[in-house]
């Protein structure tokens, strides 16, 4: 199939983890890439919609504070996760650092930003506790990031 995530066999993969998901290099060279972040085991749990609202807030405004590199950092319509898409090189171990950092920086995070009106499409639907507990949650996991598949693996 064409989108990369439709032939991930999901019932393999041990959420939470940090899996390169694709590279792009565009026509005049720069290259692009995609890291699935993955918070929850693909059809058995999922994130509430205002836990994903407010981390993609935090976690867009926060990781620019880390990386001049992140062009966006997407949520998954299955409620699982998040698309970061950098620009250029980056080693696995070099993500799992700007995730870090950033999601301690969400922890630590006393409101979410833009969660208004005037900035938000939806102001009202963020909750800071939701999200915080999310990155705690995740955060608590480091040490089993780059395990991506329930058999310890990497790639499948």
């Amino acid at each position: 199939m064409n989108v990369e995530s439709f032939n991930l066999d999901h019932t393999l993969v041990a959420a939470p983890y940090l899996r390169l998901a694709d590279r792009k290099q565009l026509p005049a060279g720069d290259v692009i890439v995609k890291y699935d972040v993955r918070f929850t085991q693909p059809n058995v749990d999922h994130l509430d919609m205002p836990v994903i609202h407010s981390l993609e807030h935090l976690f867009a405004e926060k990781s620019r504070n880390h990386s001049s590199r992140v062009v966006d950092f997407s949520p998954m319509g299955c409620q699982t996760g998040f698309y970061l898409i950098l620009q250029g090189e980056h080693t696995v171990d070099e993500v799992a650092d700007l995730v870090q950092q950033t999601l301690l920086d969400v922890a630590n995070a006393t409101e979410v930003p833009a969660a208004n009106e005037t900035q938000c499409g939806w102001g009202a639907n963020h909750t800071l506790d939701g999200a915080q507990q999310a990155a705690r949650d995740f955060l608590t996991k480091r040490g089993e990031w780059l395990m991506v598949f329930a058999d310890g693996s990497v790639e499948g």
